[in-house]
């Protein structure tokens, strides 16, 4: 039975949200259309007992439909107590300009993205091929008026067979070498058995700006992955031109998807909120032995409220001299202006502590 099978991981796997909220009496009271629904999203966490969320949302009302059960995820997860409602407010509130820190800050790499999915189709985990095609095109028809637009311009480029904008596998491997393009996800155990990566590599596309600081991924973990990256010193900057672009796109017609609770809907509630993620590269060349361990700066980054990677992302080491990926790790209960506020603080602290002696 699903519950065995669920209390069996709650005792092997304790790290696993999915199992140690699993509520049997909440499940089984649930009519069998809804069991099969709730069971396909909490799936990976069963098939990958390992997972630490186990829970990908299918549809864009999952998070108010499974409330009671997920909503306990959420909170274990983000630490969060007493009332939850997300609201937005892009205001950083000054300037925040990182050369004010250090003047070899002045040209830092700067990159701040959200997840955003569509109130009109399904989640990527539920996607048929047909789902993926059809929200693709309906976005390339989005993406010519930017390329019309000349604040943006550009191009669309679609890894879909057989459509006018696809590209060639060598070209693929080649955005993705210079990290510009999403990998294959298919052999993400996680992914896949979500259902996320099906249909490899059908509606998946990526729409570029001329000046290359402005990204869209089209079918990754969520229907897009908007972002906006350069460098320089001033935060604000990068903000600002994420905030401006999603206006002009929602001005579309586009709907995203929200929870009057959660803010804008993700396909992983570890991305619930603000769906966001800012970063910046720096060097810190003494806390990380040069770049040979970034694993020592993760307890130092967790307790200012950062999370830290290799320069190369998730998984990689640190680049020349020390350079790391940090970024907040708050999204939910957070505005997209603290966000700014607390990235800045961040590095002046990581600052700080890397000219200690």
């Amino acid at each position: 039975m699903l519950s065995e099978q669920i209390f069996r991981i709650q005792h092997q796997h304790p790290e696993n949200l999915m199992a140690r909220h699993f509520d049997a009496a909440y499940f089984n009271g649930l009519s069998p259309e809804l069991q099969a629904r709730l069971t396909r999203v909490i799936i990976t966490g069963m098939q990958n007992p390992d997972s630490q969320m186990g829970a990908y949302a299918m549809n864009p009302d999952d998070y108010d439909l499974f409330q009671p059960y997920l909503d306990k995820l959420i909170r274990d997860y983000h630490g969060i107590e007493g009332e939850l409602k997300q609201i937005s407010n892009w205001d950083s509130d000054g300037t925040l300009d990182l050369a004010s820190i250090d003047e070899s800050l002045s040209n830092s790499s700067m990159r701040v993205r959200v997840g955003r999915n569509l109130s009109n189709f399904p989640l990527p985990g539920a996607m048929t091929r047909d789902h993926r095609i059809a929200f693709e095109n309906s976005m390339i028809a989005v993406f010519k008026k930017l390329i019309a637009n000349p604040d943006f311009g550009g191009s669309y480029i679609s890894l879909t067979p057989g459509s006018s904008h696809e590209i060639s596998h060598e070209q693929y491997l080649q955005l993705v070498a210079e990290h510009k393009m999403f990998k294959d996800m298919s052999a993400d155990p996680y992914l896949s058995v979500a259902g996320i990566s099906s249909d490899w590599p059908y509606g998946r596309g990526m729409y570029i700006s001329a000046d290359e600081q402005f990204i869209i991924w089209v079918g990754e973990e969520d229907h897009l992955r908007i972002m906006a990256m350069k460098c320089g010193c001033l935060l604000n900057e990068v903000f600002d031109h994420l905030h401006v672009s999603l206006d002009f796109i929602e001005a579309q017609g586009l709907v995203f998807a929200r929870s009057e609770a959660y803010g804008y809907v993700t396909s992983c509630p570890t991305n619930l909120g603000t769906g966001m993620r800012a970063s910046l590269h720096i060097a810190l060349p003494r806390l990380t032995q040069n770049g040979s361990n970034v694993d020592l700066l993760k307890p130092v980054a967790k307790k200012l409220g950062l999370s830290v990677r290799g320069a190369g992302g998730e998984h990689t080491a640190a680049g020349a001299g020390g350079i790391v990926d940090l970024s907040p790790s708050a999204r939910l209960m957070v505005s997209e202006g603290e966000i700014a506020r607390k990235l800045y603080q961040g590095a002046k602290q990581m600052w700080a502590l890397e000219q200690q002696g």
